[in-house]
């Protein structure tokens, strides 16, 4: 519990910080500003509450909000659809998932691998970790070689950021990588205490940069239709929309990713050609 007020006060400040006081109708008054941002007490007022509750709100301190402050607060942030539901399942008003602490790669049931098997697109079966556990004969084919490397290229963020193929090779990598590691950060606010990961994206952290900066700035989003662009060597230029199927069977844990190309782009074409191959 004291991780996830830490969390939501944590990321309380990276919204304020981001503010202007022109972006809530504010001009003058407070003094002189020192520091970028809205000030505690601007966002306070804005959300009719007291500016020492919010400022323990911040520090994680054990205080209790109603929905219709959270939801205040939420206003007051200009947060987005995402960013709210963030504030709001750390606030205790969102479903978390009933994730255990370990959550281990395990394999899948067959039926499962069968179905993707059929697809003629990349799909690969992911847990919250962005661990891949499942896969088609498409997925390393066309994506990227996860297999060569199974201590950490089974890990979708880690090879997003330390796998130079990814890095040389995806078109539009510096918007995936925003959206994947703003994704890992809502997870992690999901995870109840997973030490897991803190832990993995230290590692990450200590080795790229880029990371580390996506990382602090706290961003979060939920999974949705995303592009992904890549510069294959042997058929070129493939422009897929990644289609996201979550709790499988029952296991909030799990989702698969289909990798469906984008109309007029020719990649249907070159993956008709790739499959007689």
């Amino acid at each position: 519990m004291t991780q996830t007020r830490n969390l939501l006060g944590e990321f309380l400040k990276s919204r304020r910080e981001r503010l202007q006081p022109a972006d809530v109708g504010i001009s003058g008054g407070y003094g002189r500003r020192r520091t970028p941002g809205l000030r505690r007490e601007e966002v306070a007022e804005i959300a009719n509450v007291s500016t020492t509750w919010y400022t323990w709100l911040e520090q994680g301190r054990d205080v209790t909000a109603s929905r219709e402050v959270m939801e205040n607060i939420a206003r007051a942030l200009l947060l987005s659809p995402d960013e709210k539901l963030h504030v709001m399942r750390l606030s205790g008003f969102g479903d978390l998932p009933d994730w255990p602490e370990q959550v281990l790669p395990s394999p899948i049931e067959p039926g499962l691998q069968k179905i993707i098997d059929q697809l003629l697109y990349p799909a690969i079966i992911v847990n919250r970790r962005t661990e891949i556990i499942a896969w088609n004969r498409q997925a390393p084919r066309l994506l990227y070689d996860f297999l060569e490397d199974p201590a950490m290229g089974r890990n979708m963020t880690w090879s997003l950021f330390m796998n130079p193929y990814l890095r040389d090779r995806v078109l539009n990598w510096e918007e995936f990588a925003g959206y994947s590691a703003a994704i890992l950060r809502s997870y992690y606010g999901q995870s109840k205490g997973d030490a897991w990961y803190e832990e993995f994206a230290q590692r990450l952290s200590e080795k790229s940069t880029e990371f580390s900066a996506l990382w602090d700035r706290q961003d979060v989003k939920e999974k949705k239709a995303q592009p992904f662009l890549l510069n294959h060597p042997d058929f070129g230029a493939l422009s897929f929309e990644i289609n996201t199927f979550g709790h499988i069977n029952g296991n909030e844990d799990f989702h698969c990713c289909v990798y469906t190309p984008m109309a007029g782009t020719g990649t249907e074409e070159k993956l008709a050609k790739c499959a007689t191959t």
